[in-house]
């Protein structure tokens, strides 16, 4: 760490107190790492030592290295996930060593992070299968030729029985219990599995075995990387500074984004539905998602911001957003491709590429026809969307939930996205 010599000063007269020797002024490239570790960041633990790791790290030249662990718990990434992806990125454009971790190990027990019941552990087929998409989406926020990729199978085994009794040691039972969900769990009598406490010990151990730096994961991870932290000392390294990034708001603008919930976006949606899912957030949510999921500056959102707030409409950035982050994950030319097919659907037009299917039977109701087509998922909500004015047929709204339709290739449409061409016979 560079410290720059304090000037010589006049003896202190008895009794008095020397003045501590001023901090070295930041450079700029620090002040520079600074602004962008903290970005939308919900803490970062300790900030001072993690001003004195980039301060060490500009003076040697070596860089500091940083791990996000993922355990390939679903097969498919969402943008909720890229939040901390994102600012791996970031940190990785600094020109820092990225670790992207697999938890193949952890995996097998469970995080208990915010369960209130024990988990069911995957099998090793499953994770097996899911791994293998997880490195290959991430790689669509990273960049791929600067980035380790490392599976905590490959020291979590060889700790065997003795290592995993010595690890077990370093950590008390009244410490564990301080977990929130843990607390939460004994308190109201709920079963905790004695094999959950190996989880956070395991991720903690992680750190160890890759020399962290800087740890990052989302807010409800936050117990389990000042694990990391508590376990480095036990073993002699300089602990790791921990960085939390805020669990991102799903397209409803209330929960968190969860499959569970479908209120996501998937990273591997068509470029067409990620466009238009984009749109549809509301304008306050819009401003939280540019924080977080944009790689402009926060100069740039700030300008586009008061933009807004001087008249501009809120549609236009809006529509930055969506093409921005549909080019990240598909490519330029279908964030314009979908682009123009939300346009001509919000003029009544028909996307390029809709469902297309054959069925028998004509004539046939309107209602069957749609739970036959896949755009209602039974015949009263069909006539429900009928009643709501949601249907139309060949561009034009149908009210009439008597309506039978003979022989003959339709294009039926339920609200602004779903479509579908029927040839009836």
């Amino acid at each position: 760490m560079i410290q720059a010599t304090p000037p010589t000063a006049a003896a202190p007269r008895t009794g008095a107190t020397p003045a501590a020797p001023r901090a070295a002024p930041l450079s700029e490239a620090v002040q520079h790492a600074l602004a962008v570790t903290r970005r939308g960041c919900e803490e970062l633990i300790p900030e001072a030592d993690w001003v004195q790791k980039l301060q060490r790290s500009q003076a040697s030249g070596q860089p500091l290295r940083i791990k996000l662990g993922l355990d390939p718990t679903a097969p498919d990434i969402h943008f909720g996930h890229t939040v901390v992806l994102n600012k791996l990125r970031q940190l990785q454009d600094l020109g820092h060593t990225v670790i992207f971790l697999i938890g193949d190990f952890t995996s097998l027990i469970g995080d208990p992070s915010g369960r209130n019941s024990t988990r069911p552990p995957l099998t090793p087929e499953q994770i097996q299968a899911n791994a293998q998409t997880y490195y290959q989406q991430a790689s669509l926020v990273l960049d791929p030729a600067k980035t380790e990729i490392r599976y905590n199978s490959e020291w979590s085994l060889a700790l065997g029985a003795m290592g995993m009794i010595e690890l077990a040691a370093k950590y008390t039972v009244a410490r564990m219990m301080e977990r929130n969900d843990f607390h939460q769990r004994y308190t109201a009598g709920s079963p905790i599995s004695v094999h959950e406490f190996l989880y956070p010990l395991m991720q903690g151990y992680d750190s160890v075995a890759l020399k962290a730096d800087l740890e990052l994961g989302g807010t409800d991870q936050k117990f389990n990387l000042l694990m990391g932290r508590h376990l480095q000392a036990e073993y002699g390294q300089e602990p790791q500074c921990i960085l939390t990034m805020p669990l991102l708001e799903g397209l409803d603008g209330v929960e968190k984004m969860s499959k569970s919930k479908g209120n996501y976006i998937g990273i591997g949606e068509a470029a067409n539905t990620m466009y238009a899912k984009v749109l549809s957030i509301s304008d306050e949510l819009m401003w939280r998602w540019f924080t977080l999921l944009s790689f402009q500056s926060e100069a740039q959102i700030a300008a586009l911001r008061a933009e807004v707030a001087a008249g501009r409409n809120p549609k236009d950035a809006k529509v930055q957003l969506a093409l921005e982050l549909t080019t990240r994950f598909h490519s330029a030319a279908a964030a314009a491709a979908a682009q123009q097919d939300f346009i001509n659907r919000s003029q009544g037009g028909v996307p390029d590429q809709i469902p297309e299917l054959a069925l028998g039977g004509a004539p046939l109701g309107l209602a069957a026809l749609l739970k036959a087509a896949g755009l209602a998922p039974s015949s009263s909500e069909a006539n429900r969307l009928i009643d709501g004015a949601g249907v139309r047929v060949d561009g034009t709204v149908v009210s009439d939930k008597g309506l039978r339709l003979g022989p003959g290739c339709y294009v039926l449409q339920v609200g602004k996205r779903k479509f579908a061409r029927v040839t009836l016979s």
